[in-house]
């Protein structure tokens, strides 16, 4: 079988790991009790995310005036887009008043090491922006019309400010609103919801999605000013389905009403499954390209590199799925002969961490290439292991001449029969056999979309990640989170276990990215260990150039 071919491929790999490099180019990763190094991410540039409101300018320190007034705001509460006036009076005549919003920015904590990344939690600045400026009448009054812009949800200050000095003062009130479409169709239909208004603060920045009652993922918008924009997939049975979306930090905050936050209540919707099904083949939602603005690279550092090298290598392609296959070009090099090509990653488990040995780089060969008139130029297969960023080097004797990044991309396990025809992609039977071939598939046995009720099944995946970012799945069966999977421990390969249920028919699962927040782990970490159902557009990955995706499969079970 062509599968069976693929892991014994990725077992020759791993027995190869260490065999090249010099121990002095090998390092043991840190533990946690140093304590992580806290970088706030800068907001990657996500298309479609609205400017800061309104001019955008932020406003200057103002000092508070000691017999502050009160503005006039009509209404004093509403959604995005809805028109309201702010009003002033008893101000001097026929001067300039400058009126300013509160909103604030919100992002992702990481520590971001050579060998992980380490997700801490979010940050909040809060800050005031210029609304706009207006001159008083000669009664000392003023009026201004404006609408309610896209923004984070909640209470915002608007000052009136002459000469540095908040003189009025009012409040308006940003409520949330919930859009689903469509509102029917068959299992597999996807779902858009739109939920806008959501806060900057812990208690307001989060949102849970319900279907039927059941968890099936969370949702922020620190990157996107307040405005989530997901998918789900329809489920069955046929018949009319709540869609609940609620503030949560993580998970639904059921009295919400009687909170200090009562404008987070959210909404519900229905929707309607109708007859048959759509979209059931096994897919990969990648989420928005964009460019990087941290430029830690794990794996990448400077030890073991030679200083006096002027070599510069490059790849045909700088990311990709295991055992494909990219071309190393390298110019500048100074010796002859043949240099190494080296697979920089780590090999290890969270398990014991931070208490014991955690994970240290380790060494991949992958061949080796002549030097000709300074340059070389080298085919190489990416090993089958862990996913997420690793480097390339290009080793003369116990230096490293140069080296390069390459990003390894999550992929379905294809599973064939023994004539090499496809069965299935990423879903199998499970096999309770301990032999050393069933234990090394992770006891995945044979292709199939269909199943008995109550048979065990398997998902299979490949270039799963370690970082806290991408070392682990979480796991939806008929939108209801049921767990997560890992891929650390086994290199990036990774087999689920679950269960076929809910009766005859159609049943959909779905993995989205989630945080990890196990070990080692940090205090105020919220999010954790949930689906991300946001993570295409806020996710802290995107910073640093990861690609975590989703993966949608779906099931028969028959009688």
């Amino acid at each position: 079988m062509k599968l069976d071919l693929m892991k014994s491929r990725r077992v020759v790999v791993r027995a190869a790991i260490g065999a090249l490099l010099p121990l002095t180019l090998l390092a043991t990763a840190g533990s946690a009790s140093s304590g992580p190094a806290v970088t706030t991410l800068v907001a990657p540039a996500i298309p479609g995310v609205a400017a800061l409101p309104f001019t955008g300018i932020t406003a200057p320190p103002a000092t508070a005036s000691p017999t502050m007034g009160n503005l006039t705001l009509t209404p004093y509460s509403g959604v995005e887009g809805t028109p309201f006036s702010i009003a002033g009076a008893s101000l001097p005549a026929n001067t300039p008043v400058t009126l300013t919003w509160s909103t604030a920015n919100v992002s992702w904590n990481v520590d971001a090491e050579p060998n992980t990344v380490n997700y801490l939690g979010r940050a909040q600045t809060n800050f005031n922006v210029v609304l706009a400026t207006v001159t008083t009448d000669a009664s000392g009054a003023f009026s201004y019309k404006t609408t309610v812009p896209v923004d984070f949800g909640g209470t915002h200050d608007i000052y009136a400010v002459v000469n540095g000095v908040n003189v009025l003062h009012g409040g308006f009130e940003v409520f949330r609103t919930l859009s689903v479409t469509p509102k029917s169709g068959p299992i597999g239909t996807p779902i858009h919801i739109t939920y806008t208004g959501i806060g900057a603060s812990l208690y307001t920045g989060g949102g849970s999605v319900l279907w039927d009652n059941h968890f099936t993922g969370e949702v922020m918008a620190n990157w996107t000013r307040g405005t989530a924009s997901v998918t789900i997939r329809a489920a069955g049975p046929v018949g009319r389905h709540v869609i609940q979306v609620g503030d949560g930090i993580g998970v639904l905050y059921m009295n919400i009403i009687q909170s200090p936050v009562p404008y987070a209540n959210g909404g519900s919707a229905i929707f309607t499954t109708t007859k048959g099904h759509v979209n059931l083949a096994p897919s990969i939602v990648w989420p928005t390209q964009v460019t990087p603005t941290l430029n830690q690279v794990t794996t990448l550092s400077n030890a073991g590199l030679d200083p006096a090298s002027k070599a510069v290598a490059t790849l045909s392609t700088t990311s990709g799925p295991v055992l494909s296959k990219t071309n190393v070009s390298v110019t500048g090099l100074t010796g002859t002969g043949t240099d190494q090509l080296v697979w920089s990653t780590v090999v290890g488990s969270r398990v014991n961490c931070p208490t014991s040995s955690c994970w240290a780089f380790q060494s991949v060969p992958l061949g080796s290439a002549a030097v000709v008139n300074g340059a070389l130029s080298a085919s190489v297969t990416i090993p089958d292991g862990l996913g997420g960023w690793h480097v390339i080097q290009v080793v003369n004797g116990s230096s490293i001449e140069a080296q390069v990044p390459f990003y390894v991309k999550e992929s379905i396990v294809p599973f064939y029969d023994k004539a090499g025809k496809l069965l299935s992609m990423g879903i199998a039977t499970s096999t309770k056999s301990t032999s050393a071939a069933a234990l090394a598939a992770g006891q995945s046995g044979v292709g199939t979309y269909k199943f008995k009720e109550g048979q065990e099944l398997t998902i299979s995946l490949r270039g799963v990640g370690w970082t806290q970012l991408d070392n682990t799945l979480a796991v939806d069966y008929d939108n209801s989170h049921i767990g997560y999977g890992c891929g650390f421990n086994s290199q990036g390969y990774t087999v689920i276990h679950l269960f076929a249920t809910g009766g005859v028919g159609t049943h959909i699962i779905d993995l989205y990215p989630q945080l990890y927040t196990n070990q080692p782990s940090f205090p105020n970490t919220p999010y954790g260990m949930l689906p991300v159902l946001s993570y295409a557009r806020d996710f802290p990955g995107l910073a640093l150039g990861y690609q975590v995706p989703s993966f949608h499969f779906a099931i028969t079970i028959v009688k």
